[in-house]
């Protein structure tokens, strides 16, 4: 027996949002959002989000974020609710959470985060997977960018001064026209 590919793979639901791994982010603006709830099942479930903020083991925040203006909303079997809207906080250089509570459980059955982190900080954001290792240096490396663009740069400064040369060469070469010359006047 064939088992279908599900992308929604929890038991009771899943929670997805728009938000990178890490971003940017400075207190006291709103930090915009689109939030997905799945229901894999086939019953209609209950369900209610959650935005904690925390930094390392100190939880900062914690609130519940009403949906349709209720704390529980329904999503109906199989189907998925686009929820837009947006957060604010005091606090940044935090992970921002967001859980998913199922009411007949009263359990949080998922769960999405991404790290606050504020511009110009010297909290280094998580490296993207497949990105190479900090070896502790900040800021960015020049030489592996100028070791990969000098060939580049070169090859256009030489393909620029050559194509001038040659529009050059074509605007001085001299008319091919024949000569003309004036009739002989009635008296000669």
């Amino acid at each position: 027996m064939s088992r279908a590919l599900s992308v929604m793979g929890g038991a009771a639901g899943d929670v997805f949002w728009d938000l990178p791994p890490w971003l940017y982010y400075t207190p006291g603006y709103d930090l915009g959002l689109s939030v997905y709830v799945a229901n894999p099942t086939d019953v209609e479930q209950e369900y209610a989000l959650l935005a904690r903020l925390s930094r390392d083991t100190t939880q900062i925040s914690e609130e519940a974020l009403p949906v349709f203006g209720y704390t529980w909303f329904e999503v109906e079997p199989g189907d998925v609710e686009k929820l837009k809207g947006s957060l604010r906080f005091s606090e940044t250089n935090a992970v921002l959470t967001l859980l998913l509570h199922e009411k007949d459980s009263g359990e949080v059955i998922d769960s999405v985060a991404t790290m606050l982190v504020s511009p110009g900080s010297s909290v280094l954001p998580p490296a993207w997977p497949g990105a190479p290792v900090n070896t502790g240096t900040s800021g960015f490396d020049w030489t592996s960018l100028m070791g990969f663009m000098l060939p580049v740069l070169m090859l256009g400064m030489v393909a620029s001064a050559t194509k001038s040369k040659k529009d050059q060469a074509k605007k001085l070469e001299p008319g091919k026209e024949p000569v003309k010359q004036l009739p002989l006047g009635r008296g000669s």
